[in-house]
């Protein structure tokens, strides 16, 4: 039982001899918050939810809705079920996001496949466990109390014994799930805690059947699509209805077997062999309307102040001191610009569209969410599509990976056959979801104490959750601008200001964007914790000794000592403050801390982490060099430390990346940067030493931490940047040229540099 075929493998367990499972009745599909991502469905699946498996040859099968994007949860998620039976982590195999097999518990994000989704796999094999321990208890004859449980074996004090197998030969159980179960105590953990190879890497290194761009099915055809010309662009009248003409006569001295597939803007070439589709894309003569052009975006600032938008009041309060008086009031705007996952691969699907069943291979990272959307666009019923997940290109919020299985199975059902398609590098990075632009007001300061008096904080995001782009090149949804709630993530300062003024514009998308690592609380992170340290500058006070005086969480706070002590942070030590030394070198120190708070507002914290950075930068060239990071984490208990390390390093280098050297750029038509050359991204060379530090809460439930280490990133760059060069630097990224333009600031005297 392999689950190559989903379906089948899964009503298999329902019957097998020699079998536990632990299912939950059939509910329909969770809807989602309003204002989240998700679509919300009315399917009702016919079956029950299958949480884990035991069969009686040892193995134990675990389901989870959530996919490995590439953060070893599958790993972690075995080491969490392995835990509860007491078993070697080698017994238990996960099955990941297949819509077939597995529950379905939303998209993958919000890094909440530990924190959340974990919580019924460990339920359901303490039903199991406790299940068989009873049986166990009767089968030997003794008092279930003198039952000690070691891999997988009872053993009774008389030297009786009983496993797994023996408990389960020939029988087949089907136990009810429940939320409340007698669960294993965290101090007699021997799996969960434990730094374990990850079970997807030798599979890799081997180059095994991992990645869908190696899916191969009987009959396959190979199909590319042609996008139009308004790249990245999927709102407006003009969207959907702006392809003028097709003229195919140039594609006969290709190959006789080429079809051409055209609904409205969506438009595929489809032959048997790949580079036969591959000279029809290029070869295929499209006339387009000409379209409205594109707002100008080089002016973020006036861009995103210029949207239509929606005033949503999130917190208001005036728990002040009636004393309190006004002493430094601050005005200051923070700007974060459109960003692109610039995944590695393009993407890819197969796609097979028969009349009783439809079959995606596909590297989602929303498995039921995109049979919601294929759904609708193909007019099926959600239980005649089934998507078989398997690993992609890294995405880290919505890259098209979704499009691209829509591409396919359009042309799928256009043909006959089944249908690979490949996106080219210039689709992927011109027509991807982009992480959103950002714009942040921010009016606070001191009383006449110099203590925190006051914080008006205004945050503008123009986003939505980007729906599978064949539904709108097809007309089949609506082509007018939509709006997601989701700049308020981490939206409420860390620090106890006493009037608080907290404000989201919700706007819809200007160019296709959706949300990406840090959705929203990246940004709004980079304005709180850039403030503080302006604040901390203006009462004279160390800016960790000042933060440490207005953290009301005592977690946060014991992070923020243990990680500066660990980075050597010197109280009162400063750095070059815009007078480089011989070698034309500016060196400065930053700090930041963060936890992410994601979710409806007022939504829930992920793990809590502190960045502490050092960097270098020359003020001839504008160049920064990062020296190094320390950065501090509090994720509670720690299911596989080396993990959640090799999470936080990741963060880190795209973090700097992303801080350092990305925006996207646009033009009338639309996305301009659509290969690599025109989309700088960290380089290896420039990777600095990382040190992480874990401060370990092994008696605390297990936090997201997939994204948290990214949050405090920007603050602490730029708050080091403030350290070395006496300017202050709030519109991302610190490329040479603005790092320039803020040291020429402050040569020509302004009063107030900043760049």
């Amino acid at each position: 039982m392999q689950f190559l075929d989903p379906k089948a493998d899964r009503e298999a367990l329902f019957s097998r001899a020699g079998t536990l499972i632990v299912v939950r009745p059939a509910a329909a599909s969770p809807k989602p918050a309003p204002g989240q991502p998700g679509i919300a469905s009315d399917y009702q699946q016919p079956y029950p939810d299958i949480f884990v498996a035991m069969l009686d040859d040892g193995r134990v099968l675990a389901f989870n809705g959530h996919v490995d994007l590439g953060t070893g949860i599958r790993t972690a998620l075995a080491q969490i079920v392995a835990e509860e039976l007491y078993l070697p982590l080698d017994r238990v195999r996960m099955v990941l996001g297949h819509t077939e097999a597995t529950p379905n518990q939303g998209p993958t994000i919000a890094s909440a496949s530990i924190q959340i989704s974990a919580v019924p796999l460990r339920n359901a094999a303490a039903v199991a466990r406790e299940f068989l321990h009873d049986r166990a208890a009767v089968q030997l004859g003794v008092a279930r109390d003198t039952l000690q449980l070691v891999d997988g074996v009872f053993c009774a004090p008389d030297g009786a014994r009983i496993d797994y197998a023996a408990l389960l030969s020939g029988q087949h159980f089907q136990l009810e799930y429940q939320a409340e179960v007698p669960i294993k105590d965290s101090g007699r953990y021997a799996v969960v805690g434990q730094s374990v190879r990850r079970v997807d890497i030798p599979a890799k290194a081997t180059g095994q059947l991992t990645f869908v761009h190696d899916v191969r099915v009987p009959g396959m055809w190979h199909a590319r699509v042609i996008r139009p010309p308004y790249t990245g662009r999927d709102s407006g009248d003009f969207v959907g209805h702006s392809l003028q003409s097709v003229d195919t006569s140039s594609l006969s001295a290709i190959a006789d077997d080429i079809q051409v597939v055209v609904i409205k803007d969506f438009v595929a070439v489809a032959a048997r062999r790949e580079e036969h589709a591959i000279k029809a894309m290029k070869a295929l003569k499209l006339t387009w309307r000409p379209v409205p052009a594109l707002e100008h975006l080089d002016d973020l600032d006036q861009a995103l102040r210029a949207q239509t938008h929606k005033v949503r009041p999130l917190v208001q309060k005036d728990e002040a001191d009636p004393a309190a008086q006004p002493g430094v009031t601050l005005k200051r705007t923070y700007i974060w610009p459109f960003q692109m996952h610039a995944s590695i691969g393009p993407s890819c699907a197969v796609a097979d569209y028969a009349a009783d069943q439809v079959r995606i291979w596909s590297g989602t990272q929303n498995p039921h969410m995109l049979r919601v959307e294929l759904s609708r666009l193909l007019e099926r019923d959600e239980g005649e599509i089934d998507i078989i997940r398997y690993e992609a290109s890294g995405c880290y919020g919505r890259n098209c990976a979704d499009d691209v299985c829509a591409d396919a199975v359009l042309v799928s059902r256009a043909i006959g056959h089944p249908v690979r398609v490949q996106l080219t590098r210039e689709q992927e990075h011109g027509w991807e979801p982009k992480g959103a632009a950002q714009l942040i007001d921010i009016e606070g300061g001191l009383d006449q104490h110099n203590e925190l008096l006051s914080y008006d904080f205004v945050t503008r995001y123009p986003s939505n959750d980007a729906p599978t782009l064949a539904l709108i090149l097809t007309g089949v949804v609506s082509n007018q601008p939509r709006m997601l709630e989701m700049g308020d993530r981490t939206s409420v300062p860390p620090y106890s200001y006493p009037r608080q003024t907290i404000t989201c514009h919700d706007m819809p998308s200007i160019v296709r964007s959706a949300w990406l690592r840090g959705v929203s609380a990246l940004p709004n992170s980079f304005a709180h914790d850039c403030f503080i340290d302006e604040l901390a500058v203006e009462a004279g006070a160390d800016p960790v000794e000042f933060r440490l005086r207005n953290l009301p969480d005592d977690r946060a706070a014991d992070l923020l000592r243990a990680t500066a002590q660990r980075a050597n942070w010197v109280a009162g030590q400063y750095g070059s403050r815009g007078v480089p030394d011989t070698s034309h070198e500016l060196h400065g120190r930053g700090v930041a801390y963060a936890r992410y708070v994601h979710s409806k507002f007022p939504g829930f914290g992920a793990a809590w982490a502190v960045w502490v950075i050092d960097l270098t930068v020359n003020a001839n060239t504008g160049k920064i060099r990062v020296k190094n990071v320390v950065v501090g984490q509090d994720t509670g208990l720690i299911v596989n430390p080396d993990g959640v390390r090799h999470q936080i390093e990741g963060n880190v280098i795209q973090s700097l990346s992303r801080v350092l050297k990305e925006r996207v750029a646009f033009n009338a038509k639309g996305v301009v940067d659509q290969e690599w050359g025109a989309y700088p991204i960290l380089p290896f060379t420039e990777v600095p030493p990382i040190d992480v530090f874990l401060l370990r809460r092994d008696d605390q439930p297990p936090m997201g931490s997939g994204e948290s280490a990214t949050v405090p990133s920007a603050a602490a760059i730029s708050n080091a940047l403030f350290d070395a060069t006496g300017v202050r630097f709030r519109e991302i990224p610190f490329t040479p040229d603005r790092i320039l333009a803020g040291l020429a600031s402050v040569l020509e005297g302004q009063a107030e540099p900043v760049a």
